[in-house]
């Protein structure tokens, strides 16, 4: 391997040619100095090779046959010579300040990963006002070994791909990963077994953009085709994850990871909605923001409390809460869900949690959800 430098910046491109030319300026135009660029383009069909050569010695081009996202980590890393490395997709850009936040917190030898929240942005580069993730007190730091030996895997809140800086040990350790069981789910692999290898800090301002454009590989899904693709991803790859685990010596349970999965609780929630809430009857969901169900076809999820039809955050007092929910009791709604990431809620707005027992009737309560009922 050639001479380290302080940060490489792999830029993962398939068929982005649009979008491309922005994020690589983005890249360029880094304040701190001495990172390298490198573009991994994945076989793209469109302008993409043209916008790359565009910029001639200015970064380095790897043009693949298309091969899927860990295919292209793994060329791009491969490539690379920075002690820190951030995966950019294509699609996103980074804040020019964003390696001067990043790079001071991994002379800290324990840290081997570093994340922020990103700008939610339209295809033409305009601001939606909106972060990614939008809670940015809830993006995890420290040593979160135990945590995750203990919940299990998916239940962190992780930036996307774009909002991550890793440290070389680490990927020099994990890396290459498996090309055909990761054509998508790479950054999942990573974020993953990242707890078990060191510390995570959290820049809680966001360093870059996410951009929304309609052809988003993952968010253009529909939920349940989501679901099912987490689904059959967990299965193949918490026994990687546990292999790992226990070549670093700790003892994991795999069955209880499942159990406990985000995922897998989430498919139970659906599954006891789809049972508990006819079809085509609108219900209100308290689930702290945490599902997008409102934008779910199939069932008709009231985000609580909601404006516009999105969620708004938590209320702001039991008065506002219990205004809220009587509106939507007034409105015929008969029926409310609240899932396990907004529990607190039962527990800190003491007034609502009285009102919603004195005017609906328990029908469930498990720990995914409880679930109420005019009836």
């Amino acid at each position: 391997m050639s001479e380290r430098s302080g940060c490489s910046i792999v830029i993962t491109n398939y068929n982005y040619g649009r979008f491309l030319g922005a994020c690589i300026e983005s890249a360029l135009a880094q304040t701190a100095s001495g990172a390298e660029v490198i573009v991994v383009d994945d076989g793209s069909t469109d302008s993409s090779r043209a916008v790359i050569a565009g910029y001639g010695h200015l970064l380095q081009a790897i043009h693949k046959s298309n091969g899927g996202q860990a295919s292209a980590f793994n060329a791009g890393f491969a490539a690379s010579r920075g002690e820190v490395v951030i995966f950019l997709d294509a699609d996103d850009m980074l804040a020019p300040g964003a390696l001067e936040a990043v790079l001071p917190l991994f002379e800290d030898r324990n840290v081997i990963k570093v994340h922020w929240p990103l700008r939610l942005i339209d295809e033409h580069g305009r601001s939606l006002g909106r972060l990614k993730p939008d809670d940015v007190k809830r993006l995890p730091e420290g040593d979160l070994r135990q945590a995750v030996l203990r919940d299990g895997p998916t239940n962190r809140l992780w930036p996307p791909t774009s909002g991550n800086a890793w440290s070389r040990r680490f990927l020099e350790d994990v890396l290459p990963m498996d090309e055909a069981m990761f054509v998508i789910g790479a950054d999942n692999y990573l974020f993953e077994l990242a707890p078990f290898w060191g510390d995570i800090r959290a820049i809680r301002v966001p360093q870059g953009a996410y951009r929304l454009h309609g052809q988003n590989s993952w968010a253009a899904l529909p939920l349940d085709r989501q679901l099912e693709l987490q689904l059959a991803f967990i299965e193949r790859y918490f026994p990687v994850l546990a292999r790992h685990c226990e070549n670093r010596g700790y003892s994991v349970d795999i069955a209880a990871w499942r159990a406990n999965s985000w995922w897998c609780k989430l498919s139970r929630l659906l599954a006891a909605i789809d049972a508990f809430v006819p079809p085509g009857q609108p219900f209100v969901l308290v689930d702290d923001g945490s599902f997008g169900l409102e934008a779910d076809s199939r069932r008709r999820a009231i985000p609580f409390p909601a404006r516009n039809g999105h969620y708004w955050g938590p209320p702001g007092d039991d008065g506002d809460a219990i205004a809220e929910l009587r509106r939507r009791a007034d409105e015929g709604i008969a029926a409310v869900i609240v899932a396990w990431p907004a529990f607190w809620y039962l527990d800190y707005f003491t007034g609502l949690s009285d009102y919603i027992d004195a005017n609906f009737r328990k029908v469930i309560d498990n720990e995914c959800f409880v679930a109420f009922s005019r009836e």
